[in-house]
C-alpha cells in the first residue's frame, strides 16, 4: 500500500480531471469551473447515492445480476471446498497436521496458471480486436468459455477421486482444475464489468462483491450436511450439476451482451 501511494499513477478519470479542475481554478481565478463527473452533491449525499447505486445495478442490470450470481456460486465453491481439504487429507490420506496444508497447494497452483494464461491470452486478444477496430466489452468473456468448464470437471474429479480413495495426487490436481476455472471467471468478469459500466464500475464491482461475499459466507454452511448425507462423490457432483447449468452464461453474453447493454441502461 505504501510503495503504491508513492509510485503507481492515478488512473481514474473523475480524481484526474477534479484535480485539473483545482489546478485551473487557481491558474485563472474563475471558481465555476465544474468536472464534467462533478455531480454537484455533498460528502454526505454522495455517500448514500454510492450505498444505493450498487443496489440498483444488481436489481435492475441483468449483466451486473447473472454474472454476479455466476461468481458469488463459484467463490462459495471455492470455501466449500475449503471445509473438506483438511478433513480429507488428514483422515483418508493421512496428512500430518503440519503437512496437511500441502494439500492446499492444488488450487494455489491453478489459480497461479488460470491467472498467467488469462492475462496472456486476454492481453492477445484485446490487442488484435483493437487492431482491428471492432473490440467490445464482450470479447472480455472469451476465456470464460473454457472456464465455465473447468468448474464442473474439477468439482466431478475432486469428489469421485476422494469417494474411491484414489492416490492422494489424483484429488490434488482436481483442485487445480478447479483453480484454473476460478481465475478464468473471476477475471474476464471483472474485466467485463469495469469495461461495460467504465466510470460506474466501482458500483458494478460493489455489488458482485457483496452478492458473493454473502453467498460464500452462507453457503458452506451447509457443507458438512452435505457431505454427511450424499458424500463426496455425490456431494460435490451435486455442486457440480449446478456449475453445469451456469455454463451458458459467458455464451449468452457474447451473443446477446451487445443488446443487454442497450436494452437495459440503469438510471444512476
Amino acid at each position: 500500500m505504501i510503495g503504491a501511494w508513492f509510485f503507481v499513477r492515478e488512473t481514474y478519470a473523475p480524481v484526474i480531471l477534479a484535480k485539473k479542475t483545482n489546478r485551473l481554478r487557481k491558474v485563472t481565478g474563475n471558481q465555476n469551473l465544474r468536472s464534467a463527473f462533478d455531480s454537484g452533491l455533498t460528502p454526505k449525499d454522495l455517500f448514500w447515492y454510492s450505498i444505493v447505486r450498487p443496489s440498483k445495478m444488481l436489481i435492475f442490470s441483468p449483466i451486473v445480476l447473472l454474472i454476479s450470481i455466476y461468481v458469488a456460486l463459484v467463490y462459495a465453491y471455492l470455501y466449500l471446498m475449503f471445509t473438506t481439504i483438511t478433513e480429507v487429507f488428514e483422515s483418508q490420506y493421512h496428512f500430518a497436521n503440519d503437512l496437511v496444508g500441502l494439500a492446499f497447494l492444488g488450487i494455489g497452483v491453478g489459480c497461479f496458471f488460470g491467472q498467467f494464461f488469462y492475462t496472456w491470452l486476454a492481453n492477445r486478444s484485446y490487442a488484435k480486436h483493437t487492431a482491428k477496430g471492432d473490440f467490445k466489452p464482450e470479447h472480455r468473456l472469451e476465456f470464460m468459455m473454457p472456464g465455465s468448464l473447468c468448474i464442473p470437471i474439477g468439482l466431478f474429479w475432486y469428489g469421485w477421486t476422494v469417494q474411491a480413495k484414489v492416490q492422494w495426487i489424483s484429488p490434488i490436481i482436481a483442485t487445480g482444475v478447479f483453480g484454473v476455472g476460478l481465475l478464468l471467471i473471476f477475471m474476464p468478469a471483472t474485466t467485463y464489468l469495469i469495461d461495460v459500466f467504465t466510470v460506474h464500475a466501482a458500483s458494478a464491482m460493489a455489488a458482485n462483491t457483496v452478492l458473493r461475499s454473502v453467498v460464500a459466507a452462507i453457503l458452506p454452511l451447509a457443507g458438512p450436511s452435505l457431505y454427511k448425507q450424499l458424500g463426496y462423490g455425490w456431494g460435490n457432483s451435486l455442486l457440480g450439476f449446478i456449475s453445469l447449468t451456469m455454463v451458458p452464461v459467458p455464451f449468452f453474453f457474447m451473443k446477446y451482451g451487445e443488446w443487454l447493454r442497450t436494452r437495459f441502461q440503469v438510471k444512476l
